[in-house]
């Protein structure tokens, strides 16, 4: 097993808490795991979910609210359909109303 394995199974565990409605960044994923330098790395494992229906990648985003991951999801708008089908309100690949949509698992996962 690869040491990255492990992290990016660190990573899906945490996104698989995010609740329906909300989104959080790869920087909070990382904080949250205790390697706050490391947000590149979930937005990696993030990368490497998207066969995986079980992990909701499409809720991690940038720490400004910018869906930078988008590329990576089938289809040129499916990020943010999926962000849309949630209530979640993006405009210009930028969630709206970010600070009351954002969930923070070193608050909400004690």
């Amino acid at each position: 097993m690869k040491s990255n394995d492990n992290f990016f199974e660190k990573s899906y565990q945490v996104a698989r808490q995010i609740p329906f409605g909300r989104v959080t960044s790869y920087g909070a994923i990382a904080k949250y795991l205790g390697v706050a330098r490391s947000a590149r790395m979930v937005g990696w494992a993030m990368n490497a979910s998207h066969n995986n229906d079980t992990i909701p990648a499409h809720r991690v985003v940038n720490r400004k609210g910018l869906l930078t991951g988008k590329q990576h999801f089938d289809g040129t708008n499916l990020m943010q359909q999926l962000l849309e089908s949630e209530g979640i309100k993006v405009i210009e690949n930028q969630i709206q109303n970010f600070d009351t949509v954002f969930w923070d698992p070193t608050i909400e996962l004690i």
